[in-house]
């Protein structure tokens, strides 16, 4: 008989106890990009990771467009404004972490995300990522710590990669349930939603959660709805040749009229000179190109 003995002791990396002790998973989405998606520009107060399981895209921000495409990892710091697009001929299909606590400082400084390539640590990686759907999905006894011990091997699996470094969040932490708001209006803001239903949504009372969520993004709830709303409303007008009661329809907004009111409220422009002023502005641009 022959064995082998591996004693495991308390090893050099710091950064593990601070994973353990900083790191919090706050939600995992499983998504693939079909025909009717379109996505705006937009930040969360969390760190977020996506790892591409397939398909071909982009990640775009402010300065940059960054291509992205299978066993790609996007990494993307808290409050970066971003958006991710895809090729229709070849739909990405992903998987999201928004976690708190932490960000990522990478190499070279200076940056606020990174797309790194994890080909050949995929089935390490999609093999943690889909426990971590079929825990959060289920939910059986104990989920949540599984699924916050699985966040921690993960990460300490990317961060044998050379190319970034662990940060611990300094000051305050993001309320986790005005993130779960916050969240809940950016993946429904099309859907009939209140303070009641938010309330229900992150298990508190709900005056409680319009006071925090004001102290924390210095806007209400409701009045984050609306704002989610016109910048998703200024999409379709530049993409679009959808007439303003289609656009009310598909933001939820009872009527064209109530949707020109908050437009122009929003944005000191009606919705109809907001779209002739980008598209004349376009216009000019490609005849100056």
């Amino acid at each position: 008989m022959s064995s082998n003995r591996y004693d495991v002791t308390t090893g050099s990396s710091g950064h593990l106890s601070a994973l353990l002790e900083n790191a919090k998973l706050l939600y995992v989405t499983d998504a693939q990009f079909s025909e009717d998606w379109h996505s705006v520009m937009h930040s969360h107060p969390n760190l977020e990771l996506f790892y591409c399981v397939r398909g071909i895209g982009e990640l775009r921000m402010k300065d940059r467009v960054l291509p992205v495409g299978s066993d790609d990892m996007i990494i993307v710091n808290p409050n970066v404004e971003h958006t991710e697009s895809s090729i229709p001929s070849n739909p990405l299909e992903y998987i999201a972490l928004g976690i708190s606590g932490v960000d990522l400082i990478f190499d070279p400084q200076g940056q606020h995300c990174s797309v790194l390539n994890y080909r050949e640590s995929r089935s390490e990686i999609v093999a943690l990522l889909r426990m971590l759907i079929s825990e959060a999905s289920r939910q059986p006894n104990g989920w949540d710590n599984v699924c916050q011990h699985l966040l921690v091997v993960l990460l300490s699996l990317l961060l044998r990669h050379t190319h970034f470094t662990l940060n611990i969040e300094q000051g305050l932490h993001t309320n986790k349930e005005c993130a779960a708001a916050r969240r809940y209006i950016d993946e429904h803001f099309a859907e009939p939603i209140d303070l009641d239903i938010l309330a229900n949504i992150t298990h508190v009372n709900k005056y409680y959660l319009a006071h925090a969520f004001k102290r924390e993004y210095g806007i209400s709830p409701i009045n984050y709805l609306i704002e989610r709303r016109i910048r998703e409303s200024k999409y379709l007008l530049e993409h679009t040749d959808y007439a303003l009661s289609q656009i009310a329809h598909f933001l939820g907004i009872s009527s064209s009229s109530y949707f020109s009111q908050s437009f122009r409220r929003s944005t000191g422009q009606s919705p109809t000179e907001y779209r002739k002023q980008v598209r004349e502005a376009a216009s000019q641009g490609s005849a100056r190109a």
